[in-house]
């Protein structure tokens, strides 16, 4: 009889070969997909909105990430780009989103036990007044 090698292999193995990707027996092609940097942020009550290198825009609804839709005004505005524009950190939230995730539409991925738990463990609970504008 025949013998089929394949049977041998774990069934979603994944060779990379000559650009092209062996994934089970299929054939498929690789695209590189280049990810813009962040230029811009800005945030409003309901929306982050991030500038990138490559002239667009992206809006993503700011309930995706609870810490930020819990911030006040002068969290929000203390964010800073990291790993050259790739990312957005906000030190006072503990917060870190990708480009490259927002471009996926992925939202926070944080649990709701770890987020009840910062935000039980808030010491500067933003007053009435300084909520996100």
């Amino acid at each position: 009889g025949i013998r089929d090698d394949r049977s041998h292999k774990p069934p979603y193995s994944a060779t990379l070969h000559t650009g092209y990707l062996l994934l089970a027996g299929m054939l498929t092609s690789i695209i590189e997909i280049e990810i813009p940097a962040a230029e811009k942020i800005s945030v409003t009550e309901d929306t982050l909105t991030v500038d990138l290198s490559d002239g667009r825009t992206i809006s993503v609804p700011l309930g995706w990430y609870p810490r930020l839709s819990h911030a006040s005004r002068s969290e929000l505005n203390n964010w800073r780009l990291i790993g050259k524009g790739y990312g957005i950190h906000w030190e006072d939230l503990d917060e870190d989103i990708s480009v490259e995730g927002l471009l996926a539409g992925k939202p926070s991925s944080e649990s709701q036990t770890s987020f009840r738990n910062w935000l039980a463990n808030r010491t500067d609970q933003p007053a009435h007044g300084d909520k996100p504008a």
